[in-house]
């Protein structure tokens, strides 16, 4: 169940000012704005270098001096009765107490700094807690960032590391130094041994965090490992076994699905989940909340109805045959669309019981033709459609939509059509992360979204100030008719700031709008750099640069690039690249980087090297940096805004990091997906009456408001649906957690021997209650039938007592069934042995949870796409799916009881040398394999049933209401080839196909 604490949202979106564009800072207009004033009419932008700050017909408003005071006298009172400033207030004596020390732990000799990691160790040993030691460890970790890396942690800094520590939200705008501030926590809570998880969004920061910020950790004596997409187990698990570990979210999610797939302790690789800092915390736990993460496996569709669906939906006519609602994205035929339909495919009636899965095909190719746009949902590459991320334009190789919609867009796209996946492991980020102790995450925006971080995952948001003043100007929005007029607008303003020489940062909300701007650029002859999920390899390479002099940068979207935009250019970066063309390797670069005491000849070496690159490049970036910000700084253009004000603000934040200056500024157009979808109708009808030209801007109260509303309405209905798709999975996250703690507990090696036992006594009382029910007079009791059934269960090692089944006693015949069911089970320990016994149930229990959570899964995912249909009959949805649920789950615990017990009474060891366990250390062979079993022989009914090793798959691909791509195939070996269509061998009465030899079937599909 979701224990989350309840709290009111406090979301701030900064002053709202409707006045004209003027040279005035926007503090000084507010005032004037709160009473509204008229539209504003303009031309075209002069050229020039006012051209951003004055338009031609506007008049600069003059505040009025009384307003002004009683402005400052509110925002008094506001920040007295502030709840984040009373928060800042309750962590300024901690960090007055780390200040303290500070002159103490300065003097102390790098080895003497060093052992305190052994003293806090030994307190905490001692019965000290990390609260005890927090203000020295945070003290020890600051000396040490000075020393190693030349960085000396910030008053606010320390505010931030403190918050993370408590289990919170630190929301630190860009550029202030968040990663350094993860070490102040991240060292302390490691003192305990028990693990730390960085969580990142991208391989790249991964890795640059675990080498840049490992320098410091090593230093005091702590490990630190990486988990990256390709290690193989034993990587893995060294990484696990560091004090710290660094890693994406999907590495850490997907490691725990297949920790709770393997059938060996030692293919586990995690030790548990205690402390998690999660980078763009807003990033993960929100914008891919509804993500599920999937383990796959290769299902058994053909592809020959999505080339023939792909073919028919472009004959159908939108609005005629089909509707679209864009909104909830959805898509419906209409009547004539279904006759249509019926008559090109040769059928009667479509949603007949045998045509169902034609209407499905059919549904998902409606859907990718109609909602899912090339270059903006996803890219073709290399022969392959790939997925790009709404919120960071990055690719997202490995993921794929489920149900189908992923081939339907294959074949929409005429590229090969790859095969549709089972999902045999699944769980949501949001459930994922609620399992560790204590969860803290860091962004630059958060604030708006602490409704659902409070409500979800029982979070609060502190706002740390920055070092230094925000001076960053951030213009009203300028809104126009036409998109065609917008962008003509976004290319001169770039044009103007470019003939200054500021650098100019653009930022697009699709690959299609970002090649389309640099077009008309290439046009006009500006130079430029493009950063989208294309050429996203380039990343932080162009982000590096994205500050100097005169650099024009077109972003797909900037949330969680993860690197800063430094005026005037990075010189570290600059630094390491010139190192890498000089041909050194990248861990030496890294230890060259560090300041901590070196001892090995080549790396003192580079290490000279680098400090005079480095110095040579920080002379050019340092002048660089001046000419900028005496230019103004980086200026930030949006040509659209995002769904989420949180997005929007991100894409500001790239500009006026650390006291620098800089402005920003969006441009938008009636004809924007959000103002088209969410918003626009009054303000088109107010343009239309006014006889607006499609390239006169206008800014007005109603337009802001009409803009931020429309936003509120999306973001609220994208919580409702997150919160939704919460309320359904914890009904699955319940039964997951039950069935992986019983799964680990077999596991480990616990003694299964009273659990058979008690699997054995609850068979024999629900095979009475099917043949001879409490309620049913014992004349009617079909007890022939009970024998039969009971002889075939425990594969007629057992006897039924004489006389017995003449008994109307229904306790007693349970009762002496159930003993000789169990003395057939201790004879059957004796024949084979304690040791083989053992390790036979572990496997075969550990099996059948397996195959049987696989089938649940899929169950499942049939209950809740058809559960929504219950509210036509009057019934809450939500609670027919628990009812349902619950039930379903029930009966495949039945079904694991039964068949384990079985199972054991069939299955006779063969003398056949165990498959090697091996660690191994080939990656693709690790992702591919998720267990392997000891060689069975059955012996019963029907003929030996398959035996040899299983493989499941472990291929990866998180989703939404997308499922995965295949990984691993499964290859059984076999005694005796059983058919697809003969009964299957374990006595079921089923067809091989459709029992336990469902595996086999999907692997050979």
């Amino acid at each position: 169940m979701c224990s989350s604490a309840w709290g009111s949202s406090s979301s701030s979106s900064g002053p709202c000012w409707t006045g004209p564009r003027t040279a005035a800072p926007p503090e000084a207009l507010s005032c004037s704005a709160l009473f509204g004033h008229g539209i504003i009419r303009a031309g075209r932008p002069r050229q020039g270098a006012s051209g951003l700050f004055h338009r031609q017909g506007r008049r600069r408003l003059r505040p009025e001096p009384g307003r002004k005071v009683a402005t400052a006298v509110l925002e008094r009172l506001t920040k007295l009765f502030d709840s984040n400033e009373k928060e800042l207030r309750r962590l300024r004596p901690l960090v007055q107490a780390i200040n303290a020390l500070e002159p103490e732990v300065s003097k102390l000799s790098d080895g003497e700094l060093q052992a305190k990691t052994g003293e806090f160790r030994q307190r905490l040993d001692q019965g000290a807690t990390l609260d005890d030691l927090l203000p020295e460890a945070f003290a020890v970790v600051r000396e040490a960032a000075r020393r190693v890396l030349g960085m000396r942690p910030y008053d606010v800094q320390l505010m931030g590391g403190i918050v993370l520590h408590q289990g919170r939200i630190a929301e630190m705008k860009t550029g202030e130094g968040k990663t350094l501030v993860a070490t102040l926590p991240v060292y302390l809570n490691a003192l305990t041994g028990r693990g730390v998880h960085v969580v990142t969004v991208n391989d790249y920061l991964a890795r640059r965090d675990a080498e840049w910020m490992g320098a410091i950790y090593r230093f005091l004596g702590l490990s630190v490992g990486t988990i990256v997409h390709g290690l193989d187990l034993a990587e893995r698990r060294q990484a696990y076994a560091c004090d710290i570990t660094y890693g994406t979210n999907n590495e850490f999610g997907f490691d725990y699905l297949r920790d709770n797939m393997v059938l060996h302790q030692e293919q586990m690789v995690q030790r548990g989940l205690v402390y998690a800092i999660v980078d763009e915390v807003d990033s993960i736990l929100i914008d891919e909340a509804r993500t599920p993460l999937i383990i796959s496996g290769p299902g058994e569709a053909s592809p020959e109805w999505y080339y023939r669906f792909a073919q028919l939906v472009p004959r159908l006519k939108r609005d005629e045959d089909y509707t679209v609602d864009e909104k909830a994205r959805t898509v419906a035929l209409t009547e004539a669309g279904v006759a249509k339909v019926e008559k090109e495919l040769g059928i009667e009636n479509l949603f007949d019981d045998v045509n169902w899965e034609l209407a499905h095909y059919l549904n998902q190719a409606l859907k990718a033709h109609t909602l899912f746009k090339r270059d903006r949902d996803y890219v073709v590459k290399d022969g392959e459609v790939i997925i790009v991320d709404e919120f960071t334009g990055r690719l997202m190789f490995g993921r794929r939509y489920s149900d189908g919609l992923h081939q339907a867009i294959e074949a929409k796209e005429r590229v090969k059509i790859q095969q549709e996946s089972q999902t045999l492991a699944s769980i949501t980020f949001q459930n994922y992360f609620r399992m560790y102790e204590k969860l803290a995450g860091m962004t630059g925006t958060a604030k708006t979204e602490e409704e659902e971080f409070m409500k979800i995952y029982g979070m609060d948001v502190v706002v740390i100030p920055t070092n230094a003043p925000m001076i960053r100007k951030d213009y009203p929005d300028v809104v126009y008719k036409t998109e065609k007029a917008k962008f003509e607008a976004v290319v001169e303003e770039i044009v103007e700031m470019h003939k200054l020489g500021r650098p100019v940062l653009v930022g697009t909300v699709s690959i299609e709008k970002s090649e389309r701007l640099s077009a008309m650029l290439k046009r006009r002859g500006v130079p430029h750099q493009v950063l989208n999920a294309k050429y996203h390899e380039k990343e932080a390479e162009i982000v590096a640069q994205a500050g100097r002099l005169g650099a024009v940068t077109i972003a797909t979207n900037m949330a969680g690039r993860g690197t800063d935009i430094m005026l005037g250019g990075n010189p570290d970066f600059l630094t390491r690249q010139e190192m890498r063309r000089q041909g050194y390797p990248p861990e030496v670069i890294a230890q060259a980087a560090e300041k901590g005491p070196v001892h090995d000849p080549e790396v003192a070496k580079a290490r000279q090297v680098y400090q005079e690159i480095y110095q040579r490049m920080k002379e050019e970036t340092d002048k660089e940096h001046d000419q900028v910000v005496a230019l103004g700084g980086l200026h930030v253009i949006g040509t659209e805004r995002h769904e989420s004000r949180r997005i929007d603000n991100q894409l500001r934040g790239r500009a006026g990091r650390q006291g620098d200056p800089g402005s920003s500024r969006f441009f938008v157009a009636l004809e924007d997906d959000l103002m088209r979808l969410f918003g626009s109708e009054r303000i088109t009808a107010l343009m239309e009456r006014l006889g607006w030209e499609d390239d006169q801007p206008i800014e007005h109260a109603q337009v802001s408001r009409a803009l931020e509303n429309a936003q509120k309405k999306v973001e609220a209905r994208n919580f409702e649906i997150r919160k939704q798709v919460l309320e359904y999975d914890d009904v699955l996250n319940q039964q997951r957690e039950i069935i992986y703690e019983q799964r680990r507990k077999v596991l480990t090696g616990e003694n299964l021997e009273p659990t058979i036992l008690q699997f054995i006594a609850d068979l024999v009382t629900r095979l009475v209650d099917s043949y001879a029910p409490e309620k049913v007079h014992p004349e009617e009791w079909d007890l022939k039938a009970l024998e039969e059934r009971y002889l075939e269960l425990f594969n007629r090692r057992v006897r039924v007592p004489e006389g017995l089944l003449e008994s109307e006693d229904r306790a007693e015949i349970i009762e002496r069934l159930t003993e000789e069911a169990q003395a057939a089970y201790r004879k059957r320990v004796e024949q084979l042995g304690e040791p083989v016994i053992r390790e036979l149930e572990r496997l075969l229990l550990l099996r059948m949870v397996d195959l049987k959570w696989i089938d649940h899964l899929r169950n499942m995912d049939d209950l809740r796409e058809g559960i929504g249909l219950r509210a036509l009959g009057q019934r809450h949805p939500l609670i027919e799916y628990r009812r349902e649920a619950y039930a379903m789950f029930q009966q495949m615990v039945e079904a694991i009881q039964e068949d384990t017990v079985s199972y054991l009474f069939k299955v006779e060891p063969v003398a056949q040398p165990q498959p090697g366990r091996r660690l191994g250390n080939r990656p693709a062979a690790w992702e591919r394999a998720r267990a392997e079993r000891p060689p069975l022989a059955v012996l019963g009914g029907g003929g030996p049933a398959p035996e040899g090793r299983m493989r499941g798959p472990a291929a990866l691909q998180p989703a939404g209401a997308q499922g995965g791509p295949q990984a691993g195939v499964v290859q059984p070996r076999r005694v005796t080839k059983v058919g697809r269509n003969d009964p299957c061998p374990c006595g079921s009465g089923k067809k091989y196909k459709k029992c336990h030899g469902a595996p086999g079937r999907a692997a050979e599909g």
